[in-house]
């Protein structure tokens, strides 16, 4: 199969050569988004509902508070605590490992904030509200992505994808996934269509929210460098590409140059904050140790499940690989991944940190849709397996595990 384009796939009317975008001429999904993202936005939303009410009964049937496991579990407490107080707090348990609330990006502590000063909410159920209102936003643009590459049908499929991933549980809690996510596809979609200011404008934001945000800055940054090298040949470059691709980085860098300085050292603060957490990038050697371990002396079910799925990222990589996929795709999915595997520390929140890496279905979303239209048992089949997987997984990580996600 031949492409156009490493940036965009589908083929679309020839664009003009002085401008950067020709609002007159999107794709045939594309005009129709709106209206068919009704029926995915409904599907996740559906998915997501079963998915809590399962953790519900779960945590009723064991004494515990659904609500409060779903808004003040494990970061959740830390970014609730932010958005009330500022940052400040810090715990030493041994000189050589010191948690600070430092390590925490500020986007989604200041979204709280804002919504607990205007409403009268609280922090938690906000904390909530912020977080469910991301993920349908995330699911939207994830949709938009998948229908403007491959048609409606697979836009759909993704979206019912990311809703059933083993942690997609994180996705209805008072976490930043959602966040990092919706910022994130649309984003990518922003590329995918050049509109280069709201691709480098919602890198920037995506920056802000998590510290693995600098991935969305990365697919910028490397389509911005691709569509100059390829209008060399005589093609103007828009002063909007140059900007957005400015812009991209300028989040997580700015909060990564904040702490430094706050810390006494600028380029190294935050990261000897993230030493201190346990958490640092060492190529993977701490993770490929934790694995060893796994393989001769077992541990508790969430960690060789963690290995599973992770090697499962890994070869979905090489799919998207495989099926050549748009550059801006490879890189945010790429460096997710990279991050993901070549970080140590809490290796239980490895999938967690791939959450944002929705392109990564991209090959089972097409997949699933041919099985579809062949054999339409066969991928209902996969899909009650993938939501058993999901809400029964999600239950048991939230309320049974007691392990950080």
């Amino acid at each position: 199969m031949t492409h156009p384009s490493t940036l965009a796939r589908p083929a679309r009317p020839a664009r003009a050569q002085s401008g950067d975008r020709v609002d007159s001429l999107p794709s045939r999904a594309a005009r129709g988004l709106p209206a068919a993202m009704v029926t995915a936005v409904g599907l996740f939303a559906a998915a997501r509902l079963t998915g809590v009410l399962v953790l519900a009964a779960t945590a009723w049937a064991t004494g515990r508070n659904p609500l409060y496991l779903l808004g003040r579990s494990w970061d959740s407490a830390w970014y609730l605590w932010i958005s009330s107080h500022g940052y400040g707090r810090t715990f030493h348990f041994s000189p050589t490992v010191v948690h600070s609330d430092l390590a925490f990006f500020p986007l989604y502590p200041a979204v709280v904030r804002a919504v607990t000063t205007l409403t009268p909410l609280s922090s938690g159920v906000a904390g909530l509200l912020v977080s469910w209102l991301a993920a349908g936003a995330a699911a939207c643009g994830i949709y938009a992505v998948g229908a403007h590459l491959h048609g409606r049908a697979v836009g759909t499929t993704l979206v019912l994808l990311w809703a059933l991933l083993p942690h997609s549980v994180v996705l209805s809690m008072a976490y930043t996934e959602p966040v990092l996510t919706a910022f994130a596809a649309w984003s990518l979609y922003a590329v995918l269509t050049e509109r280069w200011l709201w691709a480098g404008t919602l890198a920037a934001l995506a920056g802000l929210a998590r510290p693995n945000g600098i991935a969305v800055a990365a697919a910028v940054l490397a389509a911005a460098v691709y569509e100059v090298g390829r209008r060399r040949r005589g093609r103007k470059v828009p002063h909007r590409l140059w900007t957005g691709a400015a812009l991209a980085p300028l989040g997580w860098g700015g909060y990564v140059l904040w702490v430094g300085v706050r810390k006494g050292d600028p380029l190294g603060g935050y990261f000897e904050v993230q030493r201190l957490w346990g958490s640092r990038f060492d190529f993977g050697a701490g993770s490929l140790r934790f694995a060893k371990h796994l393989l001769l002396h077992g541990d508790r079910f969430v960690f060789p499940m963690t290995m599973v799925i992770v090697a499962a990222g890994v070869l979905l990589y090489a799919l998207l690989l495989a099926d050549r996929a748009p550059l801006p795709l490879l890189v945010h999915s790429g460096v997710l991944l990279l991050i993901a595997l070549g970080g140590s520390g809490f290796f239980e929140s490895k999938p967690r940190f791939l959450l944002p890496a929705f392109p990564l279905l991209l090959p089972l979303a097409r997949a699933l849709v041919r099985t579809a239209r062949a054999r339409p048992w066969h991928a209902t089949v996969v899909v009650g397996a993938l939501a058993g997987l999901s809400f029964a997984y999600g239950a048991y990580l939230v309320v049974i595990a007691h392990t950080p996600l």
